[in-house]
C-alpha cells in the first residue's frame, strides 16, 4: 500500500513547519554526507576484507614454495 501524493504533502508541510524552510538544506546535506560516510566505510570494510585474505593467500604460497625447495634439496643430497 503506497502513500498518496495527499499524505506525502503532507509529511512535507510538517517537517517544513517543525524545520522552516531555511534550515532544510542544511539537513539534507547532513544527510547525504552520512549516507556517503556510511557507503563509504562499508567499501573500505570490503576492501580491507580482500586485502588480507590476498596476504593470506600470498602466504601459503610463499609456505608451499619453500616446502618444496627444502623437499627438492633434502632429494638432490
Amino acid at each position: 500500500m503506497s502513500p498518496s501524493i495527499w499524505q506525502i504533502l503532507i509529511v512535507v508541510a510538517i517537517i517544513v513547519v517543525l524545520f522552516g524552510a531555511n534550515r532544510l538544506p542544511g539537513l539534507g546535506k547532513s544527510l547525504g554526507q552520512a549516507i556517503r560516510g556510511f557507503k563509504k566505510g562499508i567499501s573500505e570494510d570490503e576492501i580491507d576484507v580482500t586485502d588480507s585474505s590476498k596476504s593470506e593467500q600470498l602466504k601459503q604460497s610463499d609456505s608451499q614454495n619453500q616446502k618444496e625447495t627444502e623437499k627438492e634439496k633434502t632429494e638432490q643430497s
